[in-house]
């Protein structure tokens, strides 16, 4: 199979069918080592990463088996694009804001922040309006792809306050990829710091509050422990993903590739919509029994944010002729939607 075959199927795989299962694919047995950006605590190390290895090993009765590693056991999040595309692991874990100097189109594919109010609308936009397949074109000639493992909303939450701009300012936040410059524009002062030195920071003092997705990720890292207000309204619909070399996956068998490729596409609707009820699940779990406290970001924070967002989908807009494609696809389904 050619890499553009590849990259077609990819985008609009189908749901498994069990009649793949048998002595076919258990004759083309493999193993892969998958190097993720979650550390083993997680949330999504297991329900995401775990889920999707073992739904494929049961798929193929036991013949596409995975090794899990967690973050940096052998790579740390920015280092994974290119362990996956120089072939060193098959494949990893990772934000697409982690490469956004590997392609225009990376941060389109994370999620422009203040943009999609729902995840139903980013679904859309990767997977049927091509913001995926957009990105995959651009990935083709450094030997990867990637597919989208779940959409997710991004809060955030932080051991102080904000009760007004003047608050917000100079407010050390964890953060990557666009929502840097987001939170920048309000007067915020983000860094990146990696998910296994997260908890660190925080207790330490590093930083004073971070976003790793929104409840669930702040319940899973413990960063209620340390930050007890947690932000509302969302911050972004943003993306987790996984990261393919494509030769790994040319040489696998036809069976087993396609098994491969229509577990994680079933898996990523699937999983989308379980994270929904379990953010809410989580967030009340907080505020009942670890101090939680929910708080609105004041207005004049959300009239800074506001602003930012439009001047961020223009920049990313003009970064290339794929990104302009990715920024129409924003400002079209955000018209549509009354957005804009």
């Amino acid at each position: 199979m050619n890499r553009r075959a590849l990259l077609r199927g990819g985008a609009v795989a189908a749901v498994a069918s069990p009649a793949l299962v048998g002595k076919a694919i258990a004759a083309g047995e493999v193993s892969w080592r998958i190097q993720s950006h979650w550390p083993k605590a997680s949330a999504s190390f297991d329900d995401s990463l775990g889920k999707m290895a073992s739904t494929l090993e049961e798929r193929t009765d036991g013949a596409f088996k995975m090794e899990l590693l967690g973050a940096g056991e052998f790579a740390k999040g920015p280092d994974i694009f290119n362990i996956v595309s120089k072939g060193v692991v098959p494949m990893g874990t990772l934000a697409a804001s982690y490469f956004e100097d590997q392609a225009s189109v990376a941060n389109f594919v994370y999620g422009i922040p203040g943009t999609f109010r729902q995840a139903w609308e980013f679904e859309h936009a990767l997977k049927n309006l091509g913001l995926e397949a957009l990105l995959n074109e651009e990935l083709a000639p450094k030997g990867v792809m990637l597919l989208s493992e779940k959409v997710l909303p991004v809060e955030m939450t932080a051991s102080k306050k904000v009760e007004s701009a003047a608050d917000f300012s100079g407010l050390k936040i964890r953060s990557s990829g666009a929502m840097l410059d987001y939170l920048s524009a309000a007067g915020a002062a983000p860094q990146y710091i990696p998910g296994s030195e997260l908890y660190q920071a925080l207790s330490s003092g590093v930083v004073d509050g971070a976003h790793w997705g929104a409840a669930i990720g702040a319940q899973s890292m413990s960063l209620w422990e340390v930050c007890k207000y947690h932000y509302k309204p969302v911050l972004a619909q943003t993306t987790d993903s996984y990261i393919v070399n494509l030769k790994a996956l040319e040489e696998l068998s036809d069976d087993l590739r396609t098994a491969f490729l229509d577990t994680v596409q079933a898996r990523f609707f699937l999983r989308t919509a379980e994270y929904q009820h379990q953010e809410a699940l989580a967030l009340a779990d907080g505020v009942a029994n670890q101090g939680v406290e929910v708080v609105t970001l004041p207005d004049d924070v959300r009239e800074l944010l506001a602003e930012a967002s439009t001047k961020i989908l223009e920049a990313e807009g003009q970064k290339s002729e794929q990104a302009g494609k990715a920024a129409d696809i924003y400002r079209g389904l955000m018209t549509d939607l009354g957005y804009s």
